[in-house]
Parts: C-alpha cells; sequence; structure tokens
C-alpha cells in the first residue's frame, strides 16, 4: 500500500514539474520561432515566412499598432500564424504518451499566444499598457528586438529587451 502512495506521489510531482516545463518551453520557443524564423528567414525574399516581415510589420507600423487583418482571421496572415501554431502542436504530439501534462501546457500557451497576439493588434492602447516589449517590437526604433511576443523574461535573459 506504501509503494502505490509513494507511486502517485513522484507522479504529481512529474506532472506538475511537466507542466511547469511545457510553459517554460513554449515561452523560449516563441522567442526562437520570432527571432530566428519569422525574422530571421521571414526578412529572405520569397521564403514562406515572408509575410511576417511584408505584411504584418508593415500594417503596423503604418497603423500606428493595430492590423486589420486579425478583423477577419480566416484568411492572410491570422491565418498562417494558427496553421503554424497546429502544426507545431502537431510535431508534439508523441509527447502525449510521455508527458502529457507537457503537451497540455504547449496546447494552453499556443491557445493564449494567438488569442493575446490578436487582441494586441486589434486593442493597440491595451496592447501598449500589458505588453510594452511586443508594442517596441514593431514601433520603436528597432524590429530587431523584444522577440517575446506574450512575455519578456526571456528576452531580459538573452538581453534582447530594449526595456
Amino acid at each position: 500500500m506504501l509503494i502505490f502512495k509513494i507511486v502517485a506521489k513522484y507522479k504529481m510531482f512529474f506532472h506538475l514539474t511537466s507542466i511547469i516545463a511545457g510553459v517554460m518551453y513554449s515561452h523560449l520557443m516563441e522567442w526562437v520561432l520570432h527571432k530566428y524564423v519569422l525574422h530571421g528567414l521571414g526578412k529572405k525574399k520569397n521564403n514562406i515566412f515572408s509575410f511576417h516581415w511584408k505584411t504584418h510589420h508593415k500594417i503596423v507600423r503604418k497603423d500606428n499598432f493595430y492590423d486589420y487583418q486579425y478583423e477577419d482571421a480566416v484568411t492572410g496572415g491570422p491565418l498562417r500564424e494558427r496553421l503554424s501554431l497546429y502544426a507545431l502542436l502537431l510535431a508534439h504530439t508523441p509527447l502525449i504518451m510521455i508527458a502529457p501534462a507537457f503537451f497540455a501546457a504547449l496546447v494552453f500557451c499556443s491557445i493564449r499566444y494567438y488569442r493575446l497576439h490578436k487582441r494586441m493588434h486589434l486593442d493597440p492602447t491595451w496592447a501598449k499598457y500589458y505588453f510594452p516589449g511586443h508594442w517596441e517590437h514593431h514601433m520603436g526604433k528597432d524590429q530587431d528586438k523584444n522577440w517575446g511576443v506574450t512575455i519578456q523574461w526571456v528576452d531580459k535573459l538573452f538581453k534582447t529587451s530594449t526595456l
């Protein structure tokens, strides 16, 4: 009987640490993908990710952080953003068998990321107040800083924050 209690105790610990690890991993991936994929590869002509730089950044700079594409998010950049998130989650589905709590954290963070990013670009005043790093990323002097869209701790860690 005691052995079952010990196993149950460590199982709960494993799930809790998996959730924390999943959230941290998700935030790191947000930073890495934004910096190296959407800006690194995305600045190259005819790259599949060039929509981010050529369209999203252009619209946002022109319209004071507002991005009209999110009004009807079934086409264009917002659709590509969602499809990319689905593809990333699909690539991580084998984790369901090994670390279901980790995968659940990834799903939660993906939904959180998309909903917050959409709201930021539909409500610039709210975004400037609650997400100054992302505001600065688009509206500041250097659009190659502040890679964390919904978080800032990774930018602080890697010294890419201008705040």
